[in-house]
């Protein structure tokens, strides 16, 4: 790796807006209507729609870090339509009700986009809908079935183009094919956070940061500081969620890794194509992901060192230098023009996986305790819909409202079994990922419109299968 890259830092957004000033960490013990622990886009999405919707509420977010520290600050900036576990859940609810989630989430995409707008929150929000692309025989196959179960699911917008419609979007080395749907825009992720860190403030929130949560139980959240005792408790902490008191085997952190390279000149772009500035994905197993940035840069995202032993999360982004090369070589896989482009950061962040890969809303009216997450990468949108959703169950719960159309979706209650203990996790995981990477190999160098055995065989492992 060029020692010029920067590593770490928690993200290369954090290092283009700059660390915002800290908040007071939780002074002592203290109450409040609602706590919500975690300041992430769950957290603070729920903090705003609660407070939309009823002003009186005392509400208190506490944030381990800072906001946006976790995945909030670290993702791929991808705002888009796509959810984890809707296949799972056709099958436990029915099509129509995995339909009505899609369309959810179709809806999302524009809720988020209006909502920064009106509350002046500008994170670089371009909406040019998501490109992905096949480039082998085995991909193109997957995404035809991809394409059309999408569609199955009521995307009647989402467009399939052959080679030569795809290289008049962006010329992607060796695509054959790509499919495009409208619901989809890039964001500058930590702008988008720390804009509406702003504005639950200026609603009348706490946040307090720097503050820990070591425990959650009916009615407290327990910190090293003091407790905030409230009627409602909500979980919020994605891929960090393993380090609360009996939650290590809840939710997965799975690790992601990213690179920017440096600002593109006009020729390079005029090579690459990519005028559109959709959000672009590819059809292999272990996927990449990738945007192109409001100031002309490629930002570029894959699995590297896909989990640490124990649950443990990474040291504020650091990245291996065989991860940023293992990136670098897919930038210029796709496209060869950019052979000489500087990487200038890269770093990583944890997701949180289910053991059955299904995002889930949850609020036990027994004893007030709420959570939402498990997104597995596709949280950016997610967290905007699992938000509203928290707001009506607890609206509904106190006798404000009742059941809605969003309480009613089918990921609403979802219960799922915890994932195996140490070693068990960790070798599943690495087996997973090194299989799904001996597939694409194998797919690359073999021209067979099938995909790989070890596909399946990686997903029995992860139990998506």
């Amino acid at each position: 790796m060029d020692s010029n890259v920067v590593n770490g830092g928690v993200s290369f957004w954090f290092a283009q807006e700059g660390f915002p000033a800290p908040r007071e960490p939780l002074a002592g013990d203290a109450s409040a209507d609602v706590v919500i622990v975690g300041g992430g886009y769950t957290g603070l999405w729920t903090a705003y729609y609660l407070k939309k919707a009823a002003p009186f509420l005392r509400i208190t977010v506490l944030e381990q870090k800072f906001c946006g520290y976790g995945a909030s600050g670290r993702n791929g900036g991808w705002l888009y339509n796509g959810i984890a576990g809707r296949d799972r859940y056709a099958k436990l609810h029915g099509h129509e009700a995995a339909v009505r989630l899609q369309r959810a989430m179709n809806d999302t995409v524009d809720e988020v986009v209006r909502v920064a707008a009106d509350e002046g929150v500008e994170a670089d929000v371009h909406k040019g809908g998501v490109l992905e692309v096949a480039c082998t025989p085995a991909q193109l196959a997957r995404l035809k079935a991809f394409h059309a179960l999408e569609t199955s699911y009521g995307e009647k917008d989402r467009e399939l183009y052959g080679a030569r419609e795809t290289a008049e979007r962006i010329r992607v080395i060796d695509a054959v094919g790509s499919s495009w749907t409208p619901h989809g825009a890039r964001i500058q992720p930590v702008k988008l956070v720390t804009g509406l860190a702003r504005v639950v403030e200026e609603l009348g929130v706490t946040i307090h940061e720097s503050t820990p949560v070591t425990e959650i139980r009916p009615k407290h959240a327990v910190t090293p500081y003091g407790t905030v005792r409230a009627s409602y408790v909500l979980r919020c902490t994605e891929g960090f969620t393993a380090s609360l008191k009996g939650q290590k085997r809840t939710w997965l952190p799975m690790n992601s890794s990213m690179i920017a390279t440096e600002p593109l000149s006009a020729e390079q772009w005029a090579a690459v194509g990519w005028s559109a500035g959709e959000a672009l994905g590819d059809m292999a197993h272990a996927y990449m992901y990738a945007q192109r940035t409001a100031d002309g840069r490629i930002a570029l995202g894959g699995r590297g060192v896909p989990y640490r032993f124990g649950s443990r999360t990474d040291n504020d982004g650091r990245t291996q230098a065989a991860t940023v090369e293992a990136l670098r070589a897919i930038l210029v896989r796709m496209f060869p023009t950019l052979a000489r482009v500087r990487i200038e950061h890269a770093w990583s962040g944890v997701l949180g996986v289910p053991r059955d890969w299904c995002a889930t809303v949850t609020l036990d009216r027994a004893t007030g305790l709420g959570w939402a997450g498990g997104y597995v990468g596709s949280g950016v949108a997610t967290a905007n819909l699992a938000a509203r959703t928290l707001r009506d169950l607890v609206q509904q719960d106190s006798g404000q409202s009742g059941p809605t159309d969003l309480t009613t979706l089918p990921w609403v209650g979802h219960k799922v079994r915890k994932w195996e203990p140490e070693p068990l996790r960790w070798l599943g995981v690495q087996g997973m990922y090194a299989t799904y990477g001996a597939a694409d190999r194998h797919e690359f160098t073999t021209p067979t419109a099938a995909s790989s055995r070890l596909a399946r065989v990686a997903d029995r492992i992860a139990g998506r299968g």
